[in-house]
């Protein structure tokens, strides 16, 4: 009998976010975004450095490998795109120009191209290719902790699907619903991004940020207008409003009329109306999203449910769905956009062989991970680490000032700096998969200080003062100080903060005035509608995280610290322990614990560094 495949490589590239990822028997053994090393946002180009740390962490090269597969079919895809063209020209044609070349260089004929990329690759190893969305699912399903579950994938689109469901029994996956293009959720949303202003695939969550500042007062034009919900859970974009079938616009003068206005510039103020139109698509996603995951129930008849895709990452959504508990548990693909496809190309992969050979006993679902939840993401925590030998080389080479300490005494002292108010860069361990900073690669700072929410956006992270911080708290605390009675590890969950902890806000204050009111004993995690995206944290996930916040509670009786990601606007989470020193003494962040080493940013011989990222427009 055929022996199954050990080394596995999946890939994610050319549109967004491309990643790599490996397994090794089933096990996940590292992954990792490509923009993390080339430091350009949102990277899309075949993620070479990504393949080389996944390479090296399995400690092979690219002859051991037993396959490599790739994120979706892009002949499929390339259909597509033609059909379409076709079906609005002679509009549209002018786009033609713009994609064409890219496909008939390196697209279309990918194993072709994946060949020339990965260097050594024997001719005998195979290229495959999954559906895009069976790899969204296979991210969501297999790493999940649950043995049987319903999957629900929502995205803007792969080839031809945008949503789908199905059902995860052991190695079997099988999807057996699904919407179709242009009809997409994740179109949907990004249409509202780019019309308030920001950056398609990459600014929706600033969208889902603003939105609690406004009114839902044009729900109904959306629903009147935009888009069709049916009872069943499907729906119908009306594609007259909107743009990108026909050229670069996500939407057209009708959508505007809608909106009383053209779209906001990037650089232009928000107004009123933005957080108004903001709040209205927000709710109105959560009610298709709803109505998605109540028919999944209804199909599978699942107690268990699996996110993945893009539109996965919207967690005031996924909060939703949590307080309808329409499933009993709910788990969500750290890295469930397109970076997450490269490791679910992969988990396809692995588990149709598993499911093919009877003879193969070793299974990579549910193998216990002893990891957040159980699941086998480890915390997500599958990025590069560096040791303190390597982080004092880079320090050096700066003639950095700094500090080394032993492990209590740098808990220590960073707890009581964080406790006088300050904001400390935190560089630990592996790097964090996805696009949450989850403690690895984190700016802390203490959630009960009014002003921290301001400092780090305008001082430090220098982007919009409206976006709200997370909290990381203790797990065993977390129902201490929200409506929350589950784990969320992955920063994918929001929560009303108790009502013992809020203080009122005035009736009168509407949009930007909200964000000057203190709105509970924690402010700096507090949104304006009294939610917090929530990251909790157990001793096996990450066990210097939680002994730092277990020593800030016995110091100061609050269990949990602001923790948004290491980076500035427009630049990548940082990788590397020079990528952090640069982006350190380039703000106005206090401290930096990296590694074993604690280090002033007063007392740095740099008040500046070039910056080591590839700046783009956000």
């Amino acid at each position: 009998m055929k022996t199954p495949p050990r080394h596995i490589l999946g890939i994610s590239a050319y549109y967004h976010d491309s990643a790599a990822a490996i397994l090794d028997n089933g096990r996940i053994l590292a992954a990792a975004q490509e923009e993390r090393f080339s430091r350009k946002k949102n990277d899309e180009r075949f993620p070479h450095n990504a393949v080389r740390f996944c390479l090296e962490n399995a400690g092979i090269t690219a002859s051991n490998l037993d396959a490599v597969v790739f994120y979706d079919k892009p002949i499929v895809k390339f259909t597509r795109i033609i059909e379409s063209f076709l079906h609005v020209a002679p509009r549209g044609l002018t786009l033609f120009p713009r994609v064409m070349p890219a496909w008939l260089s390196e697209k279309l004929d990918l194993r072709k191209t994946v060949r020339a990329e990965i260097d050594g690759l024997p001719d005998e190893c195979p290229i495959l290719f999954t559906e895009h969305h069976q790899a969204h699912a296979a991210s969501a399903f297999f790493p999940s902790p649950f043995k049987k579950a319903a999957v629900l994938t929502i995205d803007g689109v792969g080839e031809w699907a945008t949503t789908t469901i199905g059902r995860g029994d052991g190695h079997k996956l099988e999807l057996f619903k699904e919407l179709r293009f242009p009809h997409s959720l994740g179109l949907l949303y990004s249409a509202f991004t780019a019309y308030c202003g920001f950056r398609v695939n990459s600014g929706e969550y600033k969208l889902m940020g603003l939105a609690p500042y406004g009114e839902p007062r044009f729900v109904n034009h959306i629903k009147d207008n935009l888009i069709d919900l049916k009872p069943d859970g499907s729906f119908r974009l009306n594609i007259r409003y909107f743009g990108f079938l026909k050229s670069l616009s996500m939407t057209n003068n009708k959508f505007h009329s809608l909106f009383e206005g053209p779209p906001r510039k990037p650089n232009e103020p928000i107004q009123q109306r933005h957080m108004d139109v903001a709040c209205s698509i927000q709710r109105v996603i959560e009610e298709a999203v709803l109505n998605l995951a109540l028919h999944a129930r209804s199909l599978t008849n699942e107690d268990n449910l699996c996110l993945a895709g893009g539109v996965a990452l919207n967690c005031v959504a996924n909060g939703r769905l949590l307080k309808e508990n329409i499933f009993n548990k709910i788990w969500i693909q750290p890295a469930a956009g397109d970076a997450g496809g490269a490791l679910g190309a992969a988990l396809a992969y692995w588990n149709y062989s598993s499911s093919t050979n009877t003879s193969h006993t070793s299974a990579s679902h549910n193998i216990p991970s002893g990891n957040a939840g159980h699941d086998s993401m480890q915390g997500a925590f599958l990025g590069p680490e560096f040791t303190n030998s390597e982080i004092e080389i880079i320090l050096k080479s700066h003639s950095a000032v700094y500090e080394k300490l032993d492990t209590p005494d740098l808990i220590d002292q960073v707890v009581d700096i964080l406790a006088s108010g300050k904001v400390i860069g935190w560089f630990q361990g592996r790097m964090e998969f996805g696009p949450r900073a989850l403690g690895n690669r984190s700016i802390l700072g203490d959630p009960r200080s009014p002003e921290m929410q301001s400092k780090i956006n305008l001082k430090i992270k220098f982007r919009e003062s409206f976006r709200p911080f997370a909290p990381v708290v203790l797990l065993e605390h977390a129902a201490d100080f929200f409506e929350l009675d589950t784990e969320s590890p992955y920063m994918l969950m929001v929560a009303p903060v108790r009502e013992q902890l809020r203080k009122t806000i005035p009736k009168y204050l509407r949009g930007m005035e909200l964000l000057r009111t203190i709105r509970s004993s924690i402010p700096a995690i507090t949104h304006v509608d009294y939610s917090a995206r929530i990251q909790t944290v157990d001793n096996e996930q990450n066990q210097l995280l939680y002994r730092l916040l277990k020593r800030f509670n016995e110091l100061t009786g609050c269990p949990l610290l602001v923790n948004t990601s290491f980076n500035v606007r427009s630049e990548p989470i940082v990788c590397s322990p020079d990528d952090a020193y640069r982006c350190f003494v380039n703000t106005e962040m206090d401290y930096l614990a990296i590694g074993n080493f604690l280090l002033e940013r007063t007392a740095q011989p740099h008040q500046q560094l070039p910056r080591s990222f590839d700046p783009i427009a956000d």
